[in-house]
């Protein structure tokens, strides 16, 4: 047994090889993963942009070609369990590498689909090989990184994925205004390329991982448990309503800004995307809020904030249109901040599969709400589509307030059998 002053070498900082800013590899390792963050969500929605274009040219529908955005995100909802799962075998850094090398070779053949099946095939294949990095990135980043420096490795990580997602959505829409949306593809693969060979070139090699093994059944244990947990249930419920809102408006957003009374040109549109910075900010004011507001109540103002956004851009007019972009972009983000971080804290034993069960529904919701968003749109216009966002946002506060009461009618039992 080790003694006292054994254990405190071990936990001191000085004997602590794992990095942090100012020590060797630390910046490597931070620009590494920035760059897969880039290129994971800028290959993933890549076609958001370009929808209305790819229904022009294929005589698609809304509803039809959304597919080629909900088919990525729902293959990535399907297999960031078991690649997390893999990735205890194999490694983090083969893992991330591997689903990059894959993810960017499909997305240079993705311009060249001849037909819409053969395009959404392509995307869900892609969808499928991007799981493996935000399955291992946190990971990656707990076992290499010193717990102080964790948050601010994780928030890098976390901009690059939206500014991927936002970067791609512009280059996309601009591209596609000059060459069209094949070529635009092609733009947006070279430039994941790059970035994946940044990845590989910049990322330290892990020092701290301890391969494991692959334990379907005690998978499948840890699993069930999550799942049993009612309010871990609730918190993936929430990440997937407040994404199947989110979803929704971006699939659909290009279609109506292409018609009257706006007929926005294509380079336009993807310029809108740059709202997401306003995401960025909103996420990170949301621990602020959960500590002066209770996490219910940082829900709260989240679910208010993004139903004036909704009922906003019903208005004709592209200033309050954008305004509305504005409120539901900062509610969504604000939600999806709480909800992740409540997922951490809130599973005792395997966070890892906690966290991949909260990007499953995340993104099954993105699935979702693309898909309904879309045929809503077909069948009723921008109002149908945000009507699927208003139920989706009704569905936040249900839970938010059974979550509440239950809550109070623990606290309840726990005088009653203090009193006793």
């Amino acid at each position: 047994m080790p003694s006292a002053s054994t254990k405190a070498a071990v936990t001191s900082p000085a004997a602590d090889s794992r990095l942090s800013p100012g020590r060797p590899g630390y910046r490597r390792m931070s620009l590494a993963l920035f760059a897969a963050g880039v290129a994971t969500f800028a290959l993933l929605y890549s076609t958001q942009a370009l929808l209305p274009a790819v229904s022009a040219e294929f005589g698609a529908t809304a509803s039809a070609a959304s597919w080629t955005v909900s088919a990525a995100t729902g293959a990535l909802a399907l297999c960031v369990l078991p690649l997390s799962a893999l990735s205890e075998r194999v490694g983090r850094r083969s893992m991330m590498t591997v689903s990059l090398v894959v993810a960017v070779v499909v997305g240079l053949l993705v311009p060249l689909a001849p037909n819409l099946e053969v395009l959404v095939a392509l995307r869900a294949v892609q969808g499928a090989a991007l799981a493996g990095v935000p399955a291992s990135a946190m990971a990656f980043l707990a076992e290499e990184v010193r717990p102080k420096a964790l948050v601010a490795a994780i928030g890098l990580f976390v901009a690059g994925n939206s500014i991927g997602g936002m970067s791609g959505r512009i280059v996309t829409g601009w591209v596609a205004q000059i060459w069209g949306w094949r070529a635009a593809l092609a733009a947006v693969g070279l430039m994941a390329l790059l970035c994946a060979v940044a990845f590989r070139a910049l990322l330290p090699k892990a020092r701290h991982f301890t391969p494991g093994s692959l334990n379907p059944g005690e998978l499948v244990r840890t699993v069930r448990s999550h799942l049993a947990d009612p309010l871990l249930m609730r918190l993936y419920a929430i990440g997937a309503l407040f994404m199947t809102v989110f979803g929704a408006v971006y699939t659909v957003i290009g279609y109506r800004l292409v018609e009257a009374p706006f007929s926005l040109p294509q380079g336009v549109i993807g310029s809108i995307f740059l709202i997401y910075l306003v995401g960025t900010v909103s996420s990170a004011a949301a621990g602020k809020l959960v500590g002066r507001l209770g996490r219910r109540g940082a829900l709260y103002l989240a679910v208010s904030t993004t139903t004036a956004g909704l009922l906003l851009s019903l208005a004709d007019a592209l200033p309050a249109v954008l305004a509305g972009l504005v409120l539901i972009t900062a509610g969504f983000f604000a939600g999806h901040a709480v909800a992740s971080s409540s997922v951490s804290r809130t599973a005792k034993t395997g966070r890892a599969q906690a966290s991949a069960l909260y990007q499953s529904a995340y993104y099954v919701g993105s699935s979702v709400g693309g898909t309904l968003g879309a045929i809503a749109f077909h069948a009723g216009g921008w109002a149908g589509t945000v009507l699927i966002g208003l139920v989706a946002v009704l569905g936040v506060v249900s839970i938010t307030l059974y979550g509440t009461h239950s809550a109070r009618v623990e606290a309840r039992r726990h005088k009653l059998l203090a009193a006793c």
